[in-house]
């Protein structure tokens, strides 16, 4: 029985020591375990705290089209931007002429995309001070076009008028002026009389 005393006390010895070799090597593990779970927080906190950017994409509007008629030095189509006003589409057709009658133009009026601006001429009578939409007042009274001031579009909106007769009506009276009377149109090459007859209640030269 001595000898089971004997070894009983050097197992629990074993046992013992075993343990506390056990619980130092496992300790460092632990740590780091902790240590590497303490630092993931850290790592998800630092992303978290990064603010999340956006492009800003500014939404372009598109170019603006303005059409400059009347006593400017350069009547044509011009493009304008967003807050141009009516003096500026003025300046790219070449300014005012000198019978240009500037009471009648409100050179600070905002433009707009296909807005007409038509310049009237002194002792010119149209029915707005600056008519946005002008050319119909010039070209168009009383529902007929004017045809010693309407562009080749607004002529081929007339009966039997296609490009060819438009572009003629257009050269006959820069060579020879305006047209007195309407019915002085019959001297343009390809109008005659049948084609006079389908137009003469649509125009007019006031």
């Amino acid at each position: 029985m001595i000898w089971l005393e004997k070894y009983k006390m050097l197992l629990i010895g074993g046992v013992v020591t075993a343990l506390v070799v056990f619980l130092y090597i496992s300790k460092p593990k632990e740590e780091l375990s902790a240590g590497g779970d303490a630092g993931l927080p850290g790592v998800m906190e630092e992303k978290s705290e990064k603010p999340f950017e956006m492009e800003e994409h500014e939404v372009a509007s598109g170019p603006l089209f303005v059409d400059v008629k009347g006593a400017v030095s350069s009547p044509g189509l011009y493009e304008a931007k967003e807050g141009d006003r009516v003096l500026d589409a003025i300046d790219q057709a070449g300014g005012l002429i000198k019978t240009a009658d500037e009471k009648q133009v409100n050179f600070a009026q905002k433009v707009h995309d296909e807005m007409i601006i038509y310049i009237p001429e002194k002792g010119e009578v149209v029915e707005e001070a600056l008519p946005a939409m002008a050319a119909p007042s010039s070209t168009q009274a009383a529902g007929k076009i004017n045809i010693n001031r309407a562009d080749l579009s607004e002529l081929q909106n007339l009966p039997g008028v296609g490009p060819a007769k438009a572009q003629a009506i257009i050269d006959y009276r820069e060579d020879q002026g305006p047209f007195k009377k309407v019915e002085d149109i019959q001297n343009v090459s390809g109008i005659g009389e049948k084609t006079f007859e389908k137009l003469q209640e649509s125009i007019t030269v006031n």
